[in-house]
C-alpha cells in the first residue's frame, strides 16, 4: 500500500505540498491562526487552551506570545512552562519538540522544512523535512535560526541572532553565523 503525501511528510520522505489534504490542514492551521493571533489580550489561560486544541503536546503553563506562526501546528510539542516571545516562527512538516522550561527569544525561527540540494528534484516542487530536538532549560536569544535536523541539548544557550547549523551539545554556549562554541569567562 503506498502512502499518502501526508504520511510521507510526517515520515521525513520526499512529499507534495500541494496535496489537497495537506492543504485542508494548511487552511485549518491558517483559521486557528488568526483566532490565536488575535488573543494576545485574552488570558494566558485561554491562550493555552488555544494552544492544547491544537499542537501535538502542550506542557502546563507554556506559554506563547502572539503573533505567531507555524504551518501545521500539530507536529509541535511544547514541554512544561516553555515559553516563546513575541513572533516566532515554527516550519513544522515533521515533529519540533521543545523541552521543559525552555525560553525563547523573539522572532526566533525554527525550521524542520528542508528542500532538496538537486536542482532537478527541486523543480518537480518536492520537499522534506526533517525534526528538530530542543532540550530542556535552553534559553534562545531573540532571532536566532535553528536549521532542519538540528538537535539543542539540554541547559544549552544560543545567542541571539545566531543561526544553528548543527547539533549544539549540553551545556554548550553557542553564537554567531553559523553559531560556534563560546567559551565562559570566569571574570
Amino acid at each position: 500500500m503506498s502512502k499518502t503525501e501526508k504520511e510521507k511528510m510526517l515520515a521525513g520522505e520526499l512529499y507534495r505540498p500541494g496535496d489537497p489534504e495537506l492543504q485542508a490542514d494548511a487552511a485549518a492551521n491558517k483559521a486557528w491562526l488568526a483566532r490565536y493571533n488575535a488573543a494576545l489580550a485574552a488570558p494566558v489561560s485561554e491562550r493555552h487552551a488555544l494552544l492544547s486544541a491544537h499542537f501535538g503536546h502542550v506542557g502546563t503553563g507554556a506559554v506563547i506570545r502572539p503573533p505567531f506562526f507555524c504551518d501545521y501546528g500539530y507536529n509541535i510539542r511544547l514541554g512544561d512552562e516553555v515559553f516563546l516571545n513575541f513572533n516566532c516562527v515554527i516550519l513544522d512538516v515533521v515533529e519540533v519538540t521543545i523541552g521543559d522550561r525552555t525560553q525563547i527569544g523573539p522572532a526566533t525561527q525554527i525550521y524542520a522544512a528542508d528542500h532538496p540540494r538537486d536542482p532537478e528534484t527541486r523543480r518537480t516542487g518536492l520537499e522534506f523535512g526533517r525534526p528538530v530536538r530542543i532540550g530542556s532549560d535552553v534559553w534562545i536569544g531573540g532571532g536566532a535560526i535553528l536549521l532542519p535536523g538540528v538537535t539543542i541539548g539540554d541547559g544549552a544557550v544560543i545567542g541571539a541572532g545566531s543561526v544553528v547549523t548543527r547539533d549544539v551539545s549540553a551545556g554548550q554556549t553557542v553564537a554567531g553565523n553559523p553559531a560556534r562554541p563560546r567559551l565562559t569567562s570566569t571574570a
